[in-house]
């Protein structure tokens, strides 16, 4: 890197963060400024004196599309080593605006709309919980989890509305008459011509059942989504956990406390193989034999927050999914690694579910779970 850029660097990152993001914005690519303030603080922390290093933290937290990545892979060579034109772009242009610093500097480099982005990514104008929404789960710190768990606590996390089997007495004409009120309403007139009365269908909110991977290589999640689930069965009735790994676990009433170190305490007591094995065929099998048949899903939208992997075999998978999905109202699939740049559903146990999943959604940072509270409700 040139030794001029280097120095500017060293005086403050979010300099060659503005630099680089201007000139992936000039390119074409979509940087949202969350994404922006993620990599200015990997480079605060990692600095910028390894390439790779610097390289790794700017495709994991600015790139969206893989299609991105060859043109991100130029404006890198050139933006960071000095090296030669990028779409006809000069090395010139490039150490200009690397060393873009203030609204002045923006103003005569790009228009007024892309300046003024810039300035509230340098001035960092957003709060702690916006940074926090698109940060993913698996950088977080202990106080940034506290954080998040207090914003989770303000998601709206109910199922949405269904037709219940308990008739209401209603005004409107349905297929269900009231005899019984008919009658009484026919002798208050003594007898004249009476207005015929019905029954209408009742509402219920639908049941919500989350069904959370605990194994190994989800251990970087769980403690996230553990979490959020929390947040959800707090003083709601119509919310069903348990947890996949190598035996399934219910953890509702562990959960239901709304201390949250009592309710972590009691689920980790609970829950025998945290961070073990994966057997999610295994684990769906047992949920459908003993809480499918009960009705817990029927009906019901039902979570997995699961990367997918699975050692068992991909034809049980493949079976227990359907049967879920036979029953559900709706089967949702929250997998934190599909926002990974590149991600394809390729694991066993990923591509084994895909075909019974009705949504296939992300789940690694809090704004994707708004997201998913957002296809609950429906």
């Amino acid at each position: 890197m040139p030794a001029e850029i280097k120095e500017k660097a060293a005086e403050a990152p979010e300099r060659l963060t503005v630099g680089f993001i201007l000139l992936l914005r000039s390119l074409g690519i979509t940087v949202p400024i969350g994404s922006a303030i993620v990599f200015q603080q990997a480079l605060v922390k990692i600095g910028i004196d390894k390439r790779e290093s610097v390289y790794w933290a700017g495709r994991s937290s600015l790139i969206m599309d893989p299609e991105d990545i060859p043109v991100y892979d130029s404006a890198f060579e050139t933006f960071w080593e000095g090296v030669i034109d990028v779409q006809g772009k000069g090395k010139a242009f490039l150490q200009e605006i690397a060393l873009v610093t203030d609204d002045q500097r923006a103003e005569e480099e790009n228009s007024s709309e892309q300046s003024q982005d810039v300035s509230d990514i340098i001035n960092l104008k957003y709060s702690s919980s916006e940074v926090l929404s698109n940060k993913n789960f698996g950088l977080y710190t202990s106080e940034e989890l506290l954080e998040a768990y207090e914003l989770m606590k303000k998601m709206k996390l109910l199922g949405g509305i269904r037709p219940s089997r308990r008739k209401i007495p209603t005004k409107r004409k349905s297929q269900y008459p009231d005899l019984r009120r008919t009658i009484k309403s026919s002798l208050r007139t003594g007898g004249e011509p009476i207005r015929q009365q019905f029954f209408g269908t009742g509402e219920r909110q639908r049941r919500v059942v989350f069904l959370l991977d605990v194994s190994g290589s989800m251990e970087v999640y769980a403690k996230a989504l553990l979490r959020f689930v929390q947040a959800a069965v707090v003083g709601r009735r119509q919310v069903e956990v348990f947890t996949l790994g190598t035996r399934l676990t219910r953890i509702t009433r562990e959960l239901s406390s709304r201390n949250l170190d009592r309710a972590i305490s009691a689920t980790s007591n609970a829950v025998q193989d945290w961070s073990g094995g994966t057997k999610l065929g295994e684990t769906l099998r047992e949920f459908n034999n003993e809480w499918g048949q009960r009705g817990v899903a029927r009906g019901a939208a039902v979570v997995v927050l699961s990367d997918g992997w699975d050692r068992g075999d991909s034809s049980v998978m493949s079976e227990q999914m359907h049967r879920l999905q036979k029953v559900a109202h709706q089967v949702i699939w929250v997998n934190p690694l599909k926002a990974s740049p590149g991600y394809a559903p390729l694991a066993q146990g990923m591509a084994a579910a895909l075909p019974y999943v009705d949504r296939f959604v992300e789940g690694h940072s809090l704004n994707s779970l708004a997201n998913l509270a957002i296809l609950l409700s429906e």
